[in-house]
């Protein structure tokens, strides 16, 4: 185990994540390929690119649920290529899934006020000392401004198990948003939504990085709709990041039309991939 700093906003960095150089491989298959990657803090970006690219692994590089075997990730200025998924939580990193990471066997509201508590006490919380903390007037107030938020006010008391997909993807979101974390990394938030879904939480993740100027790094492959919450786009194919900058300057890329469109003239950036 590591020793983490108390507060990632002691470090003396305008940059929040930086991969440099990263490499990683699975037997003869190298799933990431020599990638570098700058995100500064207040900034937000969007990673595409076609299954296979390497999108998911190296977001799991980021977030430490796998080791680069070559090269460097720094969060804040932090070396953190060996540090724990849980050690990088602790400098605000947090993520969500392609496969939805939620507690059926708990009601939605306890949901949200459980990864409120985790965060704020820094360890997995013990049932008593948990719903004892349901009581603090200002985590209820802070978990029920959230369910309002996200649309989930009407579903507090449900079991988790019985909701819908995209009430299951709305609640995760919901779990990320309720701790104010310094980092957002989304991985696929719309798969498996509906339109109307994805449009109550569309205006809820570009408040988030334009008013409230979060940090945010989403894959996603609903390129109309990632492009409407993002500033700019790094693209990925075999492994590498063939081209990132402004959104409209990078998906007209030479490379990008070429290895993710297929087309040798310019795309219509609004259309979905």
């Amino acid at each position: 185990m590591h020793k983490v700093q108390e507060s990632f906003l002691s470090m003396n960095s305008t940059v929040a994540i930086e991969v440099e150089n990263v490499t990683k491989r699975f037997g003869d298959f190298t799933a990431v390929r020599n990638v570098s990657l700058e995100l500064k803090s207040s900034d937000s970006i969007g990673i595409i690119g076609p299954n296979g690219a390497g999108k998911t692994t190296l977001v799991n590089l980021i977030t430490g649920y796998y080791t680069p075997d070559r090269g460097s990730i720094r969060i804040f200025g932090k070396e953190i290529s060996s540090f724990t998924p849980a050690e990088r939580v602790s400098f605000g990193v947090l993520r969500t899934f392609q496969l939805v990471h939620v507690f059926d066997n708990l009601s939605v509201y306890e949901n949200v006020a459980l990864s409120l508590y985790r965060r704020q006490t820094g360890k997995h919380a013990l049932l008593q000392s948990f719903f004892r903390s349901l009581g603090d007037e200002a985590n209820l107030r802070k978990v029920e401004e959230v369910l309002d938020l996200f649309h989930l006010s009407s579903l507090e008391r449900e079991q988790v198990g019985n909701l819908s997909l995209g009430d299951k993807k709305k609640l995760e979101l919901a779990m990320i948003y309720v701790v104010d974390p310094e980092v957002m990394i989304l991985d696929e938030p719309f798969a498996g939504l509906g339109d109307q879904e994805i449009d109550e939480i569309l205006p809820i993740l570009k408040n988030a990085v334009q008013k409230q100027k979060k940090t945010m790094l989403i894959v996603e492959h609903k390129l109309s709709k990632l492009t409407s919450i993002v500033e700019n786009i790094a693209v990925m194919h075999e492994g590498a990041i063939i081209a990132s900058g402004p959104c409209e300057e990078t998906l007209n890329h030479p490379e990008v039309r070429r290895s993710y469109w297929k087309l040798d003239s310019c795309p219509d950036p609004t259309e979905t991939k």
